[in-house]
């Protein structure tokens, strides 16, 4: 089973193989109650919190707060993509989707027009008259509503056109890949990696994309591979991925399988992949075994297209050691091989180098103790040298007359805190993995893999804050939603969730709507919050703020964008920001 070609192992091993490089005292929110008794903020005589009925709804007057930090306004902005549309679709005679996509994806190119036309009382009017005699290079706004960056688009407009149309091989394969299913946006990204694809003659990209169907793969899993692969493209179907997709069902998986792993944010190289598998069978994983470590831990072949593999090789080899000991090491200790073992055994192997331990000798280690240094997470040389006074090469010989000992002392402790160990259960990962299905994340998909990681505490945990927000009088399905755009929400305690609610609804007499229009509210801290409605209380007592100002308008914005809006607009404003700012702080 060992015999194998060493030579051809070790190169593309090396090929691969990088050498080691070295809560407070009490709430801001009782704090605030305390410091401001008399004003309309906090139960006055006359409190702000008006009928039950009032909307949140974006008025006209709100709209010329909303600025962005450019200084144009929103009103601006949707008027110069209204003329763009206008342009692209009624001038230019594109279809409705493709001049819908681009005037709403092309934020940069609509500033340049804003810039060039200049902030006109009848701005749609001067932009729509500015189009009539000033044709635009229509490839401009069209790269940048595909995903591409401004550098990027420079480098790829073509010479000598300036219209779409111009280039209708490249429109096709645009159609062809939109009309497929692949998001507009990501169809940059293939162009950038790919851009003979669009050159292809009419059909032929297609054709392609149907070829994939025919492996077995749904079409949502192509237009995914496409998007991180999009070299799968090029030429006919890429036999090797072809290899991957037979290995993996020699495993026992489905062909869509696959799809649910992989990331458009991410590039995979599937030579890479399949001799990360074939490595597993070689050093002995029969097929139940491979599907299990697979299954379990996809991270192995999807997480740098199986790179850790690679490395780790590379690692022991460089180190003295032979190809069938390596085989031999990694079958015999599999868990080596899992991200979060590599990480501490890569860990282990830097502090090794740190400490100018000779190269053999690590190797040695290494083998004898690799199951306890993947399980385990190391202490870093500074802190290990502080025991041992600085001194290198004692804390060497320690290493060498006791490894054992030695790596007990390293290890950094695992916690006593009971919630902590609570939390690690794996029981507890099944509650949270219920919980999310109830709220509507689907089994086994990338999205639940991403939840379970963003969303902190068990399972019964998420469900008590849940229901905190549903007890505040909004519904099931506002409450999901909700956290589903802003995850950390989640991961605050019941008491501050309540607190914020309460501040929020009570003081400050917002309906609880406004947080469903703006869950990230709850995600910001109580001195922010506190801070900036004190300021917006003290405005609203002077009538120089509008009501019901949107809660995003208030707490995202910048803190010069603030000062310019709701400070600096009235003479003492200034002075009473600075006291309440004191007043929090003291």
């Amino acid at each position: 089973m060992f015999i194998i070609k060493n030579n051809k192992m070790i190169t593309l091993f090396d090929a691969h193989f990088m050498l080691p490089v070295a809560a407070g005292k009490g709430s801001i929110f009782t704090q605030v109650f305390r410091i401001y008794p008399r004003t309309q903020f906090f139960h006055s005589s006359a409190p702000l919190r008006k009928k039950s009925n009032l909307s949140i709804a974006k008025s006209t007057e709100q709209a010329a707060i909303a600025q962005d930090v450019d200084g144009v306004t929103r009103m601006v902005k949707s008027e110069a993509q209204a003329a763009l549309f206008d342009y692209l679709h009624s001038t230019r005679g594109y279809g409705f989707l493709d001049a819908e996509h681009i005037s709403k994806n092309s934020p940069n190119f609509l500033q340049y027009l804003i810039d060039k036309v200049g902030k006109e009382k009848e701005f749609s009017r001067v932009l729509t008259k500015f189009f009539r005699y000033h044709p635009i290079n229509e490839f401009e706004p069209f790269f940048e509503s595909i995903g591409l960056n401004p550098s990027e688009v420079a480098c790829v407009i073509p010479r000598g056109l300036m219209f779409l149309c111009d280039d209708q091989t490249l429109l096709d394969n645009y159609h062809a890949l939109g009309n497929y299913g692949v998001p507009r946006s990501k169809i940059g990204r293939i162009y950038m990696e790919v851009k003979k694809v669009f050159h292809d003659e009419h059909g032929v990209l297609d054709g392609k994309l149907k070829e994939y169907e025919r492996l077995g793969l749904s079409r949502s899993t192509v237009i995914k591979l496409v998007t991180c692969s999009p070299l799968l493209l090029v030429g006919d179907v890429n036999n090797v991925f072809v290899g991957v997709l037979k290995r993996l069902e020699e495993v026992g998986f489905d062909s869509n399988w696959i799809g649910v792993y992989l990331s458009a944010n991410k590039t995979y190289n599937w030579n890479r992949i399949l001799e990360t598998l074939n490595f597993l069978i070689d050093i002995g994983y029969d097929n139940g075994e491979l599907k299990k470590l697979v299954k379990n831990e996809n991270a192995v072949i999807f997480d740098g297209s199986g790179k850790q593999v690679y490395v780790m090789a590379s690692a022991l080899l460089k180190l003295g050691l032979d190809m069938n000991r390596v085989y031999h090491l990694v079958s015999r200790n599999p868990r080596v091989l899992l991200p979060k073992c590599y990480r501490n055994f890569w860990r282990a192997l830097h502090f090794l180098f740190d400490i100018d331990m000779e190269p053999e000798d690590i190797g040695h280690i290494l083998c004898s103790h690799i199951d306890s240094l993947s399980s385990h997470l190391m202490n870093g040389p500074k802190t290990m040298l502080r025991k041992y006074g600085g001194d290198k090469e004692r804390l060497r010989i320690a290493i060498s007359e006791d490894p054992s000992a030695f790596f007990d002392l390293a290890f950094k402790q695992k916690t006593s805190n009971p919630e902590i160990i609570a939390a690690r259960d794996p029981s507890n990962i099944i509650d949270k993995t219920q919980f999310l299905l109830r709220i509507g994340y689907s089994e086994n998909t990338d999205a639940m893999v991403k939840a379970i990681k963003k969303f902190r505490g068990r399972g019964d945990q998420l469900q008590e804050r849940f229901d905190c927000l549903m007890q505040a009088g909004l519904d099931f399905s506002t409450v999901s939603t909700m956290v589903k755009h802003a995850p950390p929400v989640l991961n605050q305690s019941k008491d501050v969730l309540e607190k914020k609610i309460y501040f929020l609804k009570e003081y400050m007499g917002y309906p609880s709507e406004a947080m469903a229009a703006f869950p990230s509210y709850l995600c910001y801290d109580m001195e922010r919050i506190t801070a900036r409605f004190s300021m917006y209380a003290w405005l609203r007592e002077r009538e120089a703020a509008k009501p019901m100002i949107s809660l995003s308008t208030l707490l995202a914005s910048s803190e010069a964008r603030f000062m310019k809006y709701f400070v600096n607009i009235h003479p003492e404003g200034p002075a009473a920001w600075a006291n309440i700012k004191k007043s929090l702080s003291s």
